[in-house]
């Protein structure tokens, strides 16, 4: 019965078509009892220090990709702060299977249907690093290690980069996905399995970057709304918990 009433209240909320600003009704699990993160569970992610949630909306950026915008926004009930959880397209897991530690999943949209990614562009407010025209150099500062390389005249040395803040976009659309879309989850603390309330961090498959805010806000079309981008390192700013949402129940298979 309980997950009849789960699958029914998913299917009314995916075939609304609420307008831009109305408040998105949640249908909140028992505060009490422990809910786990399910395949096609409709989630906000809630950026754990600043309390915003993770954002989209079909404006794009003005620089670097062009692509659709993320951002992370101040207000509970906005509609466009809902993300569906997907597995990657060959995997063997099914809608109601849980999700454990070091997966990798996809994270779609709800209104437009695009999958959160990432890439290689500088993100658009703290983007503001060279980069080296040499292909592993440009790679290390990416990972923001300290790495050892040999030149052609045998001399070693070391050079230690600064992190890169790459963008994070929407890409894509229901049957078009790539690895850009593909992130990993790392569960912090004890648990093996992914829960509401649990604090964990999305680390992108492509380029190691953590998804990552900040109070670094937009004052123009995404006015009052934080950047979020890709960081190389771990940072308090790259913790995220699952919050309001239509959390569907644990499917027990055979």
């Amino acid at each position: 019965m309980a997950a009849a009433s789960f699958a029914l209240a998913l299917l009314l909320y995916l075939s609304l078509g609420l307008p831009e600003a109305a408040p998105a009704q949640s249908y909140a699990a028992d505060p009490d009892a422990v809910v786990e993160i399910t395949y096609g569970s409709v989630i906000k992610l809630m950026h754990e220090r600043t309390m915003f949630r993770l954002h989209s909306h079909e404006v794009p950026y003005g620089s670097g990709s062009g692509q659709q915008s993320v951002t992370s926004f101040p207000n509970v009930d906005d509609a466009n702060s809902y993300w569906i959880v997907r597995a990657q397209p060959d995997s063997s897991a099914k809608q109601g299977d849980p999700i454990t530690h070091g997966t990798i999943i996809r994270l779609q949209h709800m209104r437009t249907r695009k999958w959160l990614h990432s890439h290689l562009h500088a993100s658009p407010i703290t983007g503001n690093l060279e980069v080296s025209t040499n292909y592993l150099y440009f790679w290390a500062m990416l990972a923001g290690a300290k790495r050892t390389f040999y030149r052609k005249s045998g001399f070693r040395h070391h050079v230690k980069f600064m992190y890169l803040y790459s963008q994070v976009s929407c890409f894509g659309g229901e049957n078009e996905s790539d690895t850009g879309d593909y992130w990993r989850l790392e569960i912090e603390g004890s648990g093996k399995t992914w829960r509401q309330n649990q604090i964990i961090r999305l680390r992108h498959v492509d380029t190691g970057g953590y998804l990552h805010s900040h109070d670094r806000k937009y004052t123009r079309i995404a006015g009052g709304q934080q950047e979020v981008c890709g960081v190389g390192d771990k940072r308090p700013d790259n913790l995220w918990l699952a919050a309001e949402g239509i959390y569907l129940p644990v499917i027990q298979r055979k």
